[in-house]
């Protein structure tokens, strides 16, 4: 998903007004600090330039504490208006320059901007705690809160007002001024780590490479991955060569499909074994960080991380997200058993004397796949070029969402294979936002897939809307000179995933910044994106946009048939590395570490043992590449997050088959109370207003088949 934002970024998540200077010793005047020019407000990417982050950063903090000073300093009484609203609709010139800066950094970096990082980065933290400490702003807020239920408030706005203030005392404003003082010091140390976390994961990656020589060595892979494999020998100056890389499009495929067993194993160790050692290694970054995050709970008055980070979400705490896990857990590992089972039987009968391994699972599940439901994801591939599933995306949009989407061909991008478009009501033509998709690996891309934003929506004074600029970015598999992008079913499962976190930004209505779009409770927040993955292959919509790449010819029922069929094959394997993973996550989450360094390949190996892990699987990430905990505080103790939306999403789904997939009717309350609501009800709330009642992990278990 997107970033997990900063308090202070939170509290001020807009772009548009500017400052009226910003010049450097040429005259030039610095893009962030003038008014954008672009149709609504698209940041003027061709103009920026690295050196100019710093400088805007360090305006735009001085206008931003200007206007924190005048809430702070206002003679009237604390109002919802005159503090609340006022600091919603404070920091904008900071967010533009912000949102720039962490979209670029992740998905299209430079040994420049990792260098510009080492001091935006802890200029963001420190700002962020001036505001979340500062005392004479505290003080407003807490007489609102203290207050609330005599002023009037509605309901959007007495909940800004509960988690405004459980933020400020989340972030220290409770704390005396040496407490303080400690905590913007594990803020600051915390940050740091982070930066070398990321940067150490970008750098292991793409040094990470398996030369093959011959072709041969390639047999059983699709020929567009090995089309693939020798652009990149290519363009690695290794031509008439082939290299395979960790990046999904190239190390899935040859996990899936490759019959080299050898070549196999190399690139799963290679992966696995991703940032662990040398001078990449992750390792010690992460025990520091454990120590920091311990420090930081205790001092904030929480047992341990994990209850700090559980405390402010629908979950309240690890042994709520626990007991939802392990629900999962033993079904799933029984799963894997039977899923094992069937996939020696293919073995021993090659009569190879193969026994099944972590590096076999993909290759022989995919057998058992072609056996037990003559299914072909190599053959399916070719009814999912990109063009077409995104023509899928866009149709489900429509048709459920009233949208519709234009290319704007002229619009800026910060990379050229960046495509923007112009959301607009299908009926009125009245702008809804603006969307752009960045979808191929590249070096300077992170690994994953995910959305974010440029700009937030708000409400303006008059009444109108500022509506959002939102991307999403992936690593779907290439083009090649023979051949367009042909998606997996993962990837199309991807593209879906985040599409539906970026319908959630686009068509937010709530009032305030801080409120719309995916500014909700971080375990309701997968809920858009995960319901928005079963549309993907509904006969209904399949029959829109799978569309075969060569002939045009739509895919036939047979072929949809023997999906539908195939739909629960290999829960267990997926399962039980996502669970596996979000327990890990809690579980680090639960250390107290003191001064004492973390063996992070034991405690891994600990609680493997603990949970009873099959041997045949490791987490879908192990501790040195999970990003999503140790990248940021992003998911830290929240893993566990995708499992409880999609208790959520399971359930809520079964409403959409009961009624219809594009009933009107279930669409528009879909749409109104969850997708355009953001963070401005209470999450359960909503959910019941939309389904009628409250979600059991029943349709969980039944969608994943255990």
């Amino acid at each position: 998903m997107n970033r997990i934002i900063t308090f202070a970024a939170a509290a001020a998540f807009a772009g548009g007004t500017c400052i009226a200077m910003g010049t450097d010793g040429t005259g030039r005047q610095n893009p962030f600090l003038a008014p954008y020019t672009a149709p609504y407000e698209i940041p003027p990417f061709g103009q920026i330039t690295d050196a100019d982050y710093i400088p805007a950063l360090k305006a735009a903090i001085a206008e931003y504490n200007t206007e924190i000073d005048a809430i702070v300093n206002n003679p009237e009484k604390p109002t919802f208006d005159n503090t609340i609203l006022a600091l919603d609709r404070a920091g904008r010139t900071f967010d533009k320059v912000v949102n720039v800066y962490y979209a670029l950094s992740e998905s299209n970096s430079s040994p420049a901007l990792q260098e510009v990082g080492e001091t935006f980065e802890p200029m963001i933290i420190a700002q962020s705690d001036e505001i979340s400490m500062n005392p004479g702003l505290f003080s407003r807020v807490k007489y609102l809160y203290d207050n609330r239920d005599n002023l009037n408030l509605a309901k959007d706005q007495k909940l800004y007002v509960e988690k405004l203030y459980k933020s400020f005392t989340r972030n220290g404003a409770l704390l005396d001024a040496e407490g303080q003082a400690k905590l913007r010091a594990l803020n600051s140390e915390l940050a740091d780590l982070y930066l070398k976390f990321n940067r150490n994961l970008l750098a292991a990656t793409n040094e990470w490479q398996l030369v093959v020589d011959d072709a041969a060595q390639l047999a059983g892979l699709p020929a567009s991955n090995v089309a693939v494999a020798a652009e990149e020998a290519a363009a690695r100056g290794l031509k008439g060569k082939y290299v395979l890389t960790l990046h999904n499009p190239s190390r899935l495929p040859v996990l899936q499909y490759a019959d080299n067993r050898d070549i196999r194993e190399k690139v799963y160790k290679g992966y696995t074994s991703l940032a662990s050692s040398g001078k990449y290694d992750n390792r010690p970054i992460i025990s520091d960080i454990l120590k920091a995050r311990a420090k930081k709970a205790k001092l904030l008055g929480f047992e341990n991380f994990g209850e700090y980070m559980t405390d402010n979400v629908m979950a309240g705490s690890v042994k709520a997200a626990e007991d939802l896990l392990m629900q999962i857990w033993e079904p799933a590992k029984r799963r894997v058993a039977t899923e094992v089972k069937e996939m020696q039987a293919i073995a021993d009968a090659e009569g190879k004397g193969v026994k099944i391994e972590p590096w076999d699972y993909y290759y022989y599940n995919e057998k058992v796949r072609k056996q037990k439901y003559d299914l072909d994801e190599a053959g399916l591939r070719e009814y999912f070029p990109l063009d077409s599933v995104r023509r899928g995306i866009f149709t489900l949009a429509e048709r459920n969402y009233g949208v519709r989407f234009t290319e704007m061909p002229d619009a800026p991008k910060y990379f050229d294979e960046v495509t923007v478009y112009d959301v607009t009501d299908a009926k009125t033509g009245e702008h809804i936002a603006v969307f752009m998709t960045d979808y191929f690996p590249r070096a300077s891309k992170r690994q994953g897939a995910w959305m974010s934003e440029f700009k937030g929506s708000w409400q303006n004074p008059d009444g109108s809307s500022s509506r959002p600029i939102i991307f999403n970015v992936g690593n779907f598999s290439k083009p090649t000179a023979d051949t367009p992008s042909l998606l997996t079913i993962d990837e199309v499962e991807t593209m879906f995933h985040e599409f539906g976190h970026g319908l959630h930004g686009m068509l937010t209505r709530a009032r305030y910044k801080s409120q719309a779009g995916t500014n909700v409770d971080r375990d309701f927040v997968e809920l858009p994106s995960q319901i928005t993955e079963h549309w993907a292959f509904t006969p209904e919509l399949l029959k829109v946009y799978a569309k075969h790449w060569k002939t045009g010819e739509t895919i036939p029922d047979s072929l949809i048939q023997k999906i539908a069929a195939a739909s629960t094959h290999n829960q267990g394997f997926r399962a039980t590395e996502l669970v596996g993973a979000a327990l890990l996550d809690l579980q680090y989450g639960k250390l107290n570490p003191g001064e004492n360094d973390t063996d992070v390949d034991a405690f891994e190996a600990g609680v493997s043992k603990q949970l009873g892990m099959p041997e045949q699987i490791t987490y879908r990430y192990r501790s040195p590449y999970f990003k999503h905990i140790f990248g940021s505080d992003g998911y830290a103790s929240g893993y566990y997050t995708y499992l409880w939306a999609e208790v959520l999403d399971t359930d809520g789904f079964e409403l959409f088959r009961e009624r219809g997939l594009f009933d009107p009717a279930t669409a528009r309350s879909f749409k109104e109370n969850i997708l355009e609501k953001g963070g401005s009800e209470d999450p359960m709330e909503l959910y019941v207003r939309f389904r009628g009642r409250k979600p059991t992990v029943d349709a969980l278990l039944r969608n994943r088949g255990l």
